[in-house]
């Protein structure tokens, strides 16, 4: 046993750093959530996803009922 945790102490400890790194990201995430935070930055007119967020003042463009304002 003392054998294999000195042969992968390399990739034991990067794991475990790659790991501490996902949970510290995962938890500012968490936070910023709770402190009402917005991901997009809260530029709507460069939202891709304004219709879905429903911070935008105005639906999406949509003509004929295609989205992307294209015609049938």
């Amino acid at each position: 046993m003392l054998a294999w945790l000195s042969a992968n102490l390399i990739n034991i400890v990067l794991v475990a750093a790659v790991a501490l790194l996902v949970a510290l990201l995962i938890r500012g995430l968490v936070r910023d959530k709770k402190a009402g935070k917005s991901a997009c930055g809260g530029s709507c007119a460069s939202c891709g996803a304004c219709g879905s967020c429903g911070k935008c003042a105005a639906p999406p463009n949509r003509v004929n009922g295609t989205p992307g304002g294209g015609s049938r």
